[in-house]
């Protein structure tokens, strides 16, 4: 995974975890987030242009989930941080390899596939926000 889709991954989650404060502007995520500033406004017009993130504009101004967390999933925000995930050349092009039809790496590289975008079609940013609260709350447990 891309220094891009990890950053853009905690960029949503920070907006889902302060939804309902308000706008967020780029250089509050940037220090919570330890994201550079430039390269965060880079994946906030992305995220902007592809309708997961809504602007406000003013002195108050600054970026918002264009969505609840629960219908914004990884496979989407995957989508559009990377792009198609493809494991190997010949699940996209049969015609890259001669032997695409009888091989059988090619049907584990499939399978692989598939359980991977079961994942991130499974997954919200709803869940990833629930995992965090959680991880937060057993790390300020006493032992």
């Amino acid at each position: 995974m891309s220094t891009r889709a990890k950053y853009g991954i905690h960029a949503m989650l920070d907006l889902a975890m302060n939804r309902g404060t308000g706008p967020q502007s780029i250089k509050l995520i940037a220090e919570r987030q330890g994201i550079p500033e430039q390269y965060l406004e880079q994946l906030i017009a992305l995220l902007r242009r592809e309708g997961l993130v809504s602007s406000v504009r003013g002195a108050q101004g600054g970026y918002l989930l264009s969505s609840p967390p629960g219908d914004i999933t990884m496979a989407e925000l995957m989508r559009v941080l990377e792009g198609p995930i493809s494991l190997s050349n010949c699940l996209e092009d049969q015609d890259c390899c001669d032997r695409a039809c009888v091989c059988s790496a090619r049907r584990v590289w499939e399978r692989l596939s598939q359980s991977i975008d079961q994942v991130l079609h499974s997954v919200t940013l709803e869940d990833m926000l629930e995992d965090h609260m959680r991880l937060q709350a057993e790390m300020e447990e006493p032992l």
